[in-house]
């Protein structure tokens, strides 16, 4: 068997290594290969415990263990966390996955995908370097997949621009900004050698870097001699999860071109890997038809589900407060919330029962929120 991986990211990336490690006849298509992108780079717990290489190896990487979030009417905050954030450089992460593909000998071929046919035999792929026939397609060309017929057909209310800058300089911690009626947030993320400081949301690209640059002179980050980068993210709304098309006759669809980012946090790193892995195993067990059942099962009802809480997260109330700024509060007074953070901040609280949880816990957390807001307040650990 052949399989052509259209698409060299971390999804592409990691399936093809998978493939190639199998014994399968693998080849990448990306015109870029290892590319940066404007996002924090973070790796949750629920991705290194699940797979440890990613700890491993001389590869740059930050881990870092506190975080402070911000939210208007409301005091920061300070987060520390029992599972640290793993922290690569975008292009760092992907080049090392891309070496670990090469090293289970995947093909790696840097050009164009042109177009995917399907034929009697399986595909014929078309680049800028000529064509092969493959068996299988795995599309992972991400959420500007110029292949209409493959992967996720995203809408227009489908999507979400994230742009930043990479900030010469160093911290400690991450940091998180909400805004009132915004659905999105600010980052600050340290990584190794600069700090990536972006803002992702559903507004047009003009008005999130009016904001940003608002945030960073704010808080006297420079722009000037920052690198920008933009980039789109699938964000996928309720209705598209229910006809989100992932997989079809020789081929499946993996990461962003599959659609596969939590529409509240834009978080996709885990989503890449995990979706990549299960597309392999799919192929070597030659059962392609599970891929869509265990894909639904692991991640897509989940992140659908959160497509149904983001406009409440972001534009809605609790107690009379914002959503966001009720979070920051809790966060900041209550330890039993606080543990419910961590979890989310570790990838281990799904989406689905986070309702049932904050309301089961809601009693405790009032309590002692009412004890801690009369006594001295200390960073919360």
């Amino acid at each position: 068997m052949k399989v052509a991986v259209l698409g060299g990211g971390p999804s592409g990336a990691f399936a093809a290594s998978k493939l190639a490690a199998a014994g399968i006849d693998t080849v990448v298509f990306d015109e870029k290969l290892a590319w940066e992108k404007p996002c924090g780079g973070g790796l949750t717990w629920k991705a290194y415990s699940q797979y440890p290489f990613l700890t491993d190896g001389a590869t740059p990487k930050k881990t870092v263990t506190d975080s402070v979030l911000t939210a208007p009417g409301c005091s920061p905050a300070r987060l520390k966390l029992d599972h640290p954030i793993l922290i690569y450089s975008r292009y760092d992460l992907n080049a090392m996955l891309l070496e670990r593909a090469q090293q289970a000998g995947a093909q790696l071929e840097k050009t164009r995908v042109l177009g995917a046919e399907r034929t009697e035999r399986g595909w014929n792929i078309r680049t800028k370097n000529g064509a092969m026939e493959a068996d299988f397609c795995v599309m992972a060309a991400g959420a500007r997949n110029p292949l209409r017929n493959l992967g996720t057909e995203l809408t227009q209310g489908d999507s979400m621009t994230a742009l930043g800058y990479f900030v010469p300089g160093d911290r400690k911690q991450i940091d998180i900004k909400f805004f009132e009626g915004f659905a999105g947030y600010i980052w600050v993320f340290p990584r190794c050698g600069h700090m990536s400081v972006g803002i992702c949301g559903k507004e047009p690209a003009a008005a999130l870097r009016t904001r940003l640059h608002r945030y960073m002179e704010e808080q006297g980050l420079p722009i000037a001699g920052s690198t920008y980068y933009g980039h789109v993210l699938p964000s996928l709304e309720v209705q598209a999860w229910k006809q989100n098309r992932v997989a079809g006759d020789g081929w499946m669809a993996v990461g962003d071109a599959a659609g596969l980012v939590d529409p509240i946090t834009g978080e996709g790193l885990y989503y890449a890997l995990r979706s990549g892995d299960l597309a392999a195993e799919a192929i070597i067990g030659e059962s392609p038809a599970g891929y869509s059942v265990a894909l639904r099962k692991e991640i897509a009802e989940d992140l659908e589900f959160a497509s149904r809480l983001a406009d409440h997260f972001f534009h809605g109330s609790f107690l009379w407060g914002a959503v966001t700024s009720r979070m920051v509060q809790f966060t900041r007074l209550s330890p039993s919330f606080r543990k419910l953070m961590q979890d989310l901040f570790a990838g281990t609280q799904p989406y689905l029962g986070l309702r049932e949880r904050v309301w089961g816990n809601l009693g405790k957390s009032l309590r002692e929120i009412a004890r801690n807001s009369v006594l001295p307040q200390r960073d919360a650990a």
